[in-house]
Order: C-alpha cells, then structure tokens, then sequence
C-alpha cells in the first residue's frame, strides 16, 4: 500500500505534531522491522529536510549501519566511539549543537554539523541500536526533536 505523508505546519513543533499519527498509521500497516525502519528514514528526511537519517543496529558488539536516507555513511561503529557509539554505551540520546566540538566525532560526511542520537529499544526494554539523525547546519536539534523522535521511535517494533 502507498502512503503520502502531508505536513502543513511551517514550524518543527507543528511539523512533528503532524508527523506522529501520519507515521504511527503507515507502520501500523507493515510488519517487517526493515520495511518499517525504510520508510521512517524517509519521512523524516523529506517531512523534516534533515541531511541525513538512518539507523546503526547492533549486531556482533558494535553498531552496523542498517536502513537510512542521506549520503554514503560510516558501516560500523565501535561502542563508546563517536556520537552513535556513546548513545549506545550510556542507553540515553544525546543532542550534539556542533560536531566538530564533540570528542571523538566520527566524521562520516564533513557536510554534517549538528547531530542527535536516540537509543532504540525492543519490547523487553534492551538496547538494540540507535537512530541518528544530522544536519547540515548548526544548532539545529533540541528538545522537541527529543521528545518527538522519541514518540516516533515508540512506534516501531523490535
């Protein structure tokens, strides 16, 4: 089934608030973690205009880049390396104003300058990945990307 996702609001508050029952309906219509992984990438890059949004899944103790919309990107990543590493080593997301002041940035494009990383979670409440979204500008994520991503992340099922 093909679904179109429509946003009217010209704010982020008000784009998300559109989002979220858009995204709940269109995965509620799949199964597959992949399928469902794909097109959550998808409707938040072109919904939101991120630079880049993908998942790193766990796999063998270190992350491995999975489904995602954007530019070539890192394939793995070691746990505690980079923004994504440390998401997933301290299981808490974590929102990045400029990258290149972060320790340990991984630069997977040079064209990123912002970031945020949220822990995914499985129904048992264990780490299995993590999104990571980028932007090409600074300072462009905050709270309501938090609490938004984190209800849209709520929608997936691991």
């Amino acid at each position: 089934m093909s679904e179109s996702i429509h946003i009217t609001a010209s704010n982020k508050e008000g784009k998300y608030k559109e989002l979220v029952p858009q995204v709940k309906s269109l995965l509620q219509q799949e199964t597959d973690p992949v399928a469902n992984m794909a097109n959550f990438c998808a409707v938040l890059k072109y919904s939101m205009h991120f630079f880049w949004v993908g998942f790193y899944l766990i796999k063998n103790n270190e992350l491995v880049l999975g489904p995602f919309q954007g530019p070539l990107a890192c394939t793995r990543i070691q746990k505690g390396r980079g923004v994504c590493g440390s998401a997933w080593q301290k299981a808490e997301t974590i929102v990045v104003p400029n990258v290149d002041e972060f320790p340990g940035h991984i630069a997977c494009s040079s064209l990123s300058k912002s970031e945020i990383v949220l822990p995914v979670f499985n129904s048992n409440n264990q780490i299995v990945g993590v999104l990571d979204v980028d932007s090409d500008e600074l300072n462009s994520f905050d709270d309501c990307d938090k609490k938004y991503l984190s209800e849209l992340l709520s929608c997936l099922k691991f």
